[in-house]
């Protein structure tokens, strides 16, 4: 049996851990293979993005869109300071971008420099690449004390090209990250 021991707090509230985590956790999740997504940001003349498995539409009304960024990545850096933030879904055939996004870091690597892209609103890198993308204005930054820091957006502006099959964790897992996560 799991024994639940001290966790990080969030808005004041105390969260418990779980020691050890359930085994059938992992595979549970492996099975819901979330759709891959690039999340871009630009602050001043810096900018940057990263691949992201976490995320989803978080409200209806009015519309709002989590994304939950490694902590790791210096595009998190980036989102704790941006205003907004571009989330471009990727299609199936956009491996590269996977890689490119995933497998680089920007302590490196000018990825944006490698790609097509022009500003969006409140200056959030746009892929070109990507006709399936929104950008979001920051409304909240949570950190419920893991590896990753959710972004919470409202989307401001959106592109919807052709509707494609998106690319899929299952088909990206072997990309070595840039940054653990």
């Amino acid at each position: 049996m799991a024994r639940a021991r001290g966790g990080p707090s969030c808005g004041g509230r105390h969260i418990p851990s779980i020691d050890p985590v359930p085994a059938a956790f992992d595979d549970l999740v492996a099975t819901m293979d979330s759709a891959m997504v690039v999340v871009t940001a630009a602050v001043a003349d810096e900018r940057d993005g990263c691949l992201v498995g976490f995320h989803s539409q978080a409200s209806i009304e009015p519309p709002a869109y989590v994304v939950w960024l490694s902590t790791a990545n210096r595009t998190t850096g980036l989102a704790q300071r941006a205003e907004h933030l571009a989330v471009h879904v990727l299609a199936d055939d956009q491996r590269d971008l996977a890689e490119l996004f995933g497998g680089e870091t920007g302590d490196d690597t000018d990825k944006l420099a490698l790609v097509s892209w022009t500003a969006g609103v409140g200056g959030a890198p746009v892929l070109t690449a990507c006709p399936n993308r929104f950008v979001g204005a920051v409304v909240e930054r949570l950190d419920a004390g893991g590896d990753h820091l959710c972004v919470v957006l409202r989307p401001v502006d959106a592109s919807l090209g052709t509707v494609v099959a998106p690319l899929r964790l299952g088909r990206v897992v072997d990309i070595d990250p840039g940054h653990p996560a």
